[in-house]
């Protein structure tokens, strides 16, 4: 007859916390904590509510792109266009509006239609004669930014613009910016495909081990063809809030965007779902850049500085990402 005894204080313990692994997830998030506590030790102005909504407004863009490019980069290619992408949506929405006097919808669907066959474009290329995505959207950027140039005339284009589409970029509801309540919307569009939907799932995989993938039966030329059309159209999308805000568009204007949308997808790799592209992490990794830029300007900091550390990040995270094999360029 087996005798049960209860258990004793020891083994009622839980189990103890893996430090290392919680470290290794958790520390950029961590890493953005410490920097926002630096900030407001540094400038108090900078936890004012003021300033925390203008961070949540300067991101909003560059959530919509580095989004987009989350959905890329999961289906395992890169899209070097997206700031490029993003300027030419922003130069062909202006100029429909302001040159051909086109209604703001017309030059929206188109604007955003341009972004998605970018994309298209480079999914062919990609998929079907077999160019590494990373060769292939250096040398579609060119291609947008001549046209950029050719369209505006190596000129800004500015002028008077319908009050809808000021909205987008300028507009508040009950307070907070519109450009963030749309950016949180995309972002939340961009996390239930990934993650609610099979076709996410599918992108995800494919990414993971493409090999691996397509002995289950999964397309994944499809898939990767999918990530970059995503790419290219969230890019438009931002390039059209981002000449809303300015009111007006410069053929180059939105292309450092593409610098920084890739630090925080890869930011966002090194934490909540390590070695996956994800937007909560890419969300960590916009914010990240955000508070920084933010802070380096309330402290005075010089502009090329902001440029180096922005710089220093993108390096350091595709490191710690290479190191760990968590990333492949060809």
């Amino acid at each position: 007859m087996k005798v049960e005894h209860a258990p004793t204080a020891g083994e009622l313990k839980s189990p103890a916390i893996d430090w290392e692994d919680f470290v290794a997830r958790y520390g950029t998030v961590l890493a953005l904590v410490a920097v926002f506590v630096a900030f407001w030790i540094l400038e108090g102005r900078f936890v004012s509510g003021r300033n925390l909504l203008n961070i949540l407004r300067q991101v909003s863009t560059l959530a919509v792109v580095a989004g987009g490019l989350t959905i890329c980069v999961a289906a395992g290619e890169f899209d070097l266009s997206v700031g490029t992408v993003a300027s030419l949506a922003g130069i062909l929405v202006a100029g429909l509006m302001v040159r051909q006097e086109q209604s703001f919808e017309m030059a929206l669907v188109i604007a955003l239609l341009s972004g998605a066959a970018f994309g298209i474009l480079f999914g062919f290329i990609v998929t079907v004669f077999r160019v590494p995505s990373l060769i292939a959207t250096i040398g579609g950027s060119s291609i947008a930014l001549g046209v950029n140039f050719a369209y505006a005339g190596g000129d800004s284009i500015y002028g008077q613009m319908p009050a809808a589409f000021k909205f987008i970029g300028q507009g508040f509801v009950g307070g907070i910016p519109f450009a963030v309540i749309l950016a949180l919307a995309v972002l939340l569009v961009q996390y239930l495909f990934l993650n609610k939907t099979r076709a996410g799932r599918y992108v995800i995989a494919t990414g993971a081990n493409p090999k691996a993938a397509k002995l289950s039966g999964i397309n994944t030329e499809r898939y990767r063809f999918l990530g970059l059309v995503c790419s290219g159209f969230f890019a438009a999308l931002a390039g059209v809030m981002l000449t809303s805000y300015l009111g007006s568009a410069q053929p180059q204007g939105a292309d450092p965007y593409t610098m920084d949308a890739l630090a925080a997808v890869f930011l966002g790799m090194t934490t909540i779902k390590r070695g996956q592209a994800n937007i909560l992490g890419t969300l960590v990794g916009v914010l990240t850049l955000g508070i920084i830029n933010n802070g380096l300007n309330m402290v005075g900091a010089p502009f090329y500085l902001q440029n180096m550390v922005r710089g220093g990040i993108l390096i350091f995270a595709v490191l710690l990402a290479v190191r760990r094999e968590e990333i492949r360029f060809f």
